[in-house]
């Protein structure tokens, strides 16, 4: 099993003092032999996100360099996967532009054999990272 890890579980894995940091470690840590995957739409959203959000205040090459880290920490874990999924393969419950990204990482995922593990409940058929 392969998890391409959304934007939103990035982020917390890489900042301890995200509010849900503790939930994604905790999660990450019960699944010892499992493989984790980013791919460019979540790296990119990684860093954009980091370098904009006032809460950081990183620029754009030390959020690169924090998700660089990331990436040590996981180590053989972690897998890059290439984007080869086109807009045609966006789920069909994706109605409105919001979701779009939401759907073509989920579909990506899948096309890979993978689940988009994420922690925004309303992105349908995805896996919810498990609260307390």
């Amino acid at each position: 099993m392969t998890y391409l890890l959304d934007v939103n579980v990035l982020i917390s894995l890489g900042f301890k003092r995200h509010d849900f940091h503790e939930r994604v470690e905790a999660w990450i840590q019960t699944l010892p032999e499992i493989r984790f995957a980013t791919c460019a739409i979540t790296e990119l959203g990684f860093v954009r996100i980091l370098a904009q959000h006032p809460d950081y205040d990183l620029t754009v090459a030390s959020a690169r360099d924090k998700l660089k880290q990331l990436k040590s920490a996981l180590g053989k874990r972690l897998v890059f996967i290439t984007d080869d999924v086109g807009v045609e393969r966006l789920p069909a419950w994706v109605k409105h532009p919001k979701q779009t990204t939401d759907g073509h990482l989920a579909a990506l995922a899948k096309t890979h054999g993978a689940v988009l593990a994420t922690l925004d409940a309303k992105i349908p058929g995805v896996f919810l990272i498990p609260g307390k």
